[in-house]
């Protein structure tokens, strides 16, 4: 398969009049179609407070159907606010997943807990829309899905897609944290799967869904699924366990892998069409991919250099996926 990109769709540092809430980065994409546009949603970052720490919230823009390099609109306001004193997700929303169910529109997110001896803990909060995806409310105040025994740290990344009449979710589940030399915490995670019958109660199927490819510690995210030609396609993104947010030999690629079953996958990178370009927003990673189809194309969407810093761009798939 090949995938001829198409451009920058969003690049936050060169929007000079964005507010304060959403003055940094532009990541967790996901699509949603309606008649007239195709609504991305993406995760941003606050303006720093004065100790550099910050939060992602959740908005969104909308882009031309027929151009997807078109912005129609950004959204003046996060669509869903943050959780209350001590709740999962007090600290941010990061990233975000929508699918239609009837006249609902379902969001799922990762809600962050800032801790000490890590920087960081993630679990899976359900929200809905009632008004068109334009403002979201959470499930309720605690999330649908969350570490346990044998996924004890960090359970992000959530992709849900219906098939079959049953909801599957695509997640990240943190494995171990590791601190070399006084530096940083770094997490490894790999991709697993829950299914669901009412998109509320999930079942986890507690095994790594893809072998690892670049040694035991490699990380992977965001598997996002589309059904073409009686296969599921699976595209995902992996990278290294340390020095991957600016070194192009550790940081994120996009991978592929499909299944007959949604159960049993096979991982064959080579094949997936799309690497770093030689110079640009995404010359050092590609991260994060998300699939949509409009008027029988394929297009993904995914993120540039240092995981969203400077936006999110657009890809087409030439051909049809095997």
């Amino acid at each position: 398969m090949k995938w001829n990109k198409l451009g920058v769709v969003y690049d936050p540092t060169k929007d000079e009049i964005r507010p304060d809430w959403r003055y940094d980065f532009a990541q967790g994409i996901n699509s949603l179609e309606f008649d007239e546009f195709i609504r991305i949603y993406f995760c941003c970052r606050e303006k720093p407070d004065e100790t550099g720490k910050t939060v992602s919230r959740i908005t969104y823009l909308d882009v031309d159907k027929s151009d997807p390099l078109k912005v129609l609109k950004v959204s003046d306001h996060p669509v869903l606010s943050l959780g209350g004193l001590g709740e999962f997700d007090e600290f941010g929303q990061y990233p975000f997943s929508v699918i239609r169910d009837g006249s609902l529109i379902r969001g799922f997110y990762g809600g962050v807990t800032r801790c000490e001896s890590v920087p960081f803990n993630v679990a899976i909060g359900e929200c809905i829309s009632k008004d068109g995806g334009d403002h979201f409310e959470r499930l309720g105040r605690g999330p649908v899905l969350s570490y346990s025994y044998d996924e004890p740290f960090v359970i992000a990344s959530p992709k849900v897609r219906k098939y079959n009449g049953k909801f599957y979710m695509m997640y990240s589940a943190g494995q171990k944290w590791t601190v070399r030399d006084g530096k940083r915490a770094e997490i490894c995670y790999k991709l697993r799967m829950a299914v669901s019958d009412d998109a509320v109660n999930w079942k986890k199927a507690h095994k790594n869904l893809i072998p690892d490819k670049i040694g035991e510690n490699e990380s992977q995210a965001c598997g996002d699924i589309i059904f073409k030609n009686g296969k599921y396609h699976m595209f995902y993104c992996y990278r290294g366990h340390e020095d991957f947010r600016k070194n192009p030999a550790h940081s994120y690629r996009i991978g592929y892998a499909y299944s007959i079953d949604l159960e049993n996958w096979a991982r064959n990178d080579d094949i997936v069409g799309i690497d770093i370009s030689k110079d640009g927003f995404d010359s050092e990673m590609v991260a994060y991919p998300h699939l949509f189809e409009v008027s029988g194309s394929i297009y993904m969407l995914y993120l540039g250099n240092e995981v969203g810093k400077y936006g999110f761009g657009i890809a087409k798939l030439e051909g049809d996926l095997g």
